[in-house]
Order: C-alpha cells, then structure tokens, then sequence
C-alpha cells in the first residue's frame, strides 16, 4: 500500500505520546485498521475536531515503515454525528455497538455489510427518527447474523420441540447452544433471561429485509425491556469478551430510569 483513499468510521482514538493518536477505522473495503495520526494532538490545521468517535470521515492513509502502522495523512470530516455526542446515552450505545466491531473484527479482513450497517445505525441515532434501543436490538440481530451467530429461535435446543409446540409463553435464553430453551428442558435454572414467544418473533423480524422497514418493528416496553436482556448476554458470550461499554451502558440506563422515576413520583 503506497496511499489509500477511503471512507471510514472512526471505531476508537488512544494517545500515542506527547503529539500522536493512534486511530481505529473501520472502513467497507479495508475492515479494520489501525493508523497512527502523526501531530494529531497539537496540530491544528490537520485534524482539529476531525478525529471524533463515530465520525464518518474521508481518509488517505499511507505505508508505515517497515511493519510500522500505517500513517494518517489526511483527513476530512464528511459526516459528524455530533448529535450523538451531545448525548449521553447515544454515546453509550454508539459505544457498544463500535466496540462490538473493534472487538469481533479483526486487522485487515474486510466486511462491507457491517460497515453499512454501523453506518446505518449511526446516521439513523444522530437524526433521531428510531429508538434507540430499537435501532441496538436491530444492530445486535444482524451484527449477529453477520459474525455467523444468528440465534436460531425455532425450536427448543435440549427437546427439540417446535417454538409453537411449546406450551410456555415465555422460554429461556441457551446461549451455549445457540439458541433458546423452554423452562421444562431448563428447569430450575433462574439465572438466564427469559424472553416471550412474541418478542422473539419481533427479534426474528428485525433481522430480515430492509434496514429502514425492519426499524419500524413496534416493541412494547416489555418486549424491548425482553430483547436488549436477551441480546446483551448472547452478543458477549459468542464473541468471547465482555465489552467495557456494555458496563457503562447499564450504568447510563439506571440512572435514566432512577431520574424518570424520581420525576414521576
């Protein structure tokens, strides 16, 4: 690689000594990539209020030395999602769902269909048409399908028994086996999420056709209460790492629901 030019999604920034930044883009053709931003902290002409997580950016990126990172050369800001980090809680999923692609992706191997689709979740938060736990039960659902996970909601996976076989209206998630459980199979176990039959035929739809229509899924409170529980230990458990943002997410969340609370009463 003398210079490449692409788009990118900036996934993460950490300091690199007094003056330097090293960048983890996420671009559709290249995957993930690591690039080191030369004089990024001081330079004010280069890259000032460019390098901003979740930023959808225009870049040109050089060879390093030898088996050095590539370096950062240029940078414009083609779409900055400020919105987004103006608040606290589209940062904390924005967050997740950046660190679920750093964490699963890795150097170098391309995946176009989930650039797009961070893409698409990011513009769709900034612009505020969709909730926002509807837009992460849509990312987790394809994120999943996409990484070769997708949770198969059709049939118990101890019994075998069909979903509508099962006389439950709710089952329990079985992670371990890819999928779902009912209570008989499970038994006394009462430490894994239970999910209604409904809100996994919810979950079943948002993982199919257009991105924009599977956004206008309805969920109840409940049902999207359900499918965030479910989805937030299954995304973590296959890919094998806990995400730190998932943590902060959950903070965020009680404290929102601690303020409506105190405002209600």
């Amino acid at each position: 690689m003398s210079s490449l030019n692409t788009p990118a999604i900036l996934l993460r920034r950490i300091e690199y000594g007094d003056y330097d930044l090293i960048v983890t883009l996420f671009t559709p053709q290249g995957g993930k990539t690591s690039a080191i931003a030369k004089s990024a902290k001081k330079s004010v002409k280069r890259f000032s209020g460019i390098l901003e997580p979740f930023s959808r950016l225009d870049v040109v990126l050089a060879k390093g030395r030898g088996k050095g990172l590539p370096v950062l050369q240029e940078a414009s800001l083609e779409e900055p999602f400020f919105k987004i980090r103006e608040d606290i809680v589209k940062t904390a999923y924005a967050s997740y769902w950046s660190e679920l692609v750093y964490l699963w992706m890795a150097e170098g191997e391309p995946l176009e269909p989930l650039y797009q689709l961070i893409l698409h979740v990011l513009a769709e938060l900034n612009r505020g048409g969709t909730p926002v736990e509807v837009l992460s039960i849509l990312f987790q659902m394809r994120f999943l399908s996409l990484a070769g996970f997708r949770p198969n909601f059709d049939h118990c996976h101890t019994c075998k028994k069909n979903l509508d076989q099962i006389r439950d209206a709710v089952v329990v998630s079985d992670p371990a086996r890819g999928g779902i459980a009912c209570p008989t199979c499970m038994g006394s176990s009462n430490d894994r999420p239970r999910i209604s039959k409904g809100t996994l035929k919810q979950l079943n739809w948002t993982d199919t056709g257009d991105l924009e229509r599977a956004a206008r899924v309805r969920f109840t409170a409940a049902a999207i209460a359900e499918g965030l529980t479910f989805l937030e230990s299954f995304v973590p458990f296959h890919i094998g790492k806990s995400p730190k943002s998932l943590r902060v997410l959950r903070t965020v969340r009680k404290e929102l629901e601690k303020q409506v609370f105190r405002f209600t009463c």
